[in-house]
């Protein structure tokens, strides 16, 4: 299981698939392939956003690194998580692009399975390093949305 300890790779187990659901059961409509396209770039600028913050705060992007700095600002005054969000809606388009009404079970079992192996132990890091201010930011921000 080592080499499915880094959230990339679930991602690409999740993307490979909804593809082979969409094989099994399909459903197509050029205006889902088009809000497809709009929920990945959505996704996609999420995790850009993030990117841009955690650099500017000269903190790592790795999961499981230790932070050097907590960074509540940005798009991370909406989502604690907004990269593992921003895979989640990556996920959520390739559905509809790949015509698979299957695959959508595939989006709520990559957030669980992304809480449990990553997000409990990042927030528990964070709380340890970074104490009150962790526990404010925490409060008031949504884990997911």
């Amino acid at each position: 299981m080592q080499r499915f300890e880094w959230p990339p790779v679930w991602l690409a187990v999740g993307l490979a698939a909804i593809w082979g659901l969409g094989r099994v059961v399909s459903f197509g409509s050029p205006a889902l392939v088009t809000l497809g396209w709009a929920i990945i770039a959505t996704g996609l600028i999420f995790m850009g956003l993030a990117v841009f913050e955690m650099t500017r705060a000269r903190t790592t992007v790795i999961p499981r690194r230790r932070a050097s700095h907590l960074v509540t600002t940005g798009v991370f005054r909406y989502s604690r998580n907004p990269i593992y969000l921003g895979d989640s809606l990556i996920l959520l388009g390739a559905c509809l692009i790949w015509s698979s009404p299957l695959g959508l079970a595939v989006v709520p079992a990559f957030v669980f399975v992304i809480t449990q192996r990553f997000i409990k132990a990042e927030e528990a890091a964070l709380a340890q390093y970074f104490g009150p201010d962790y526990a404010a930011w925490s409060t008031n921000t949504r884990r997911w949305v």
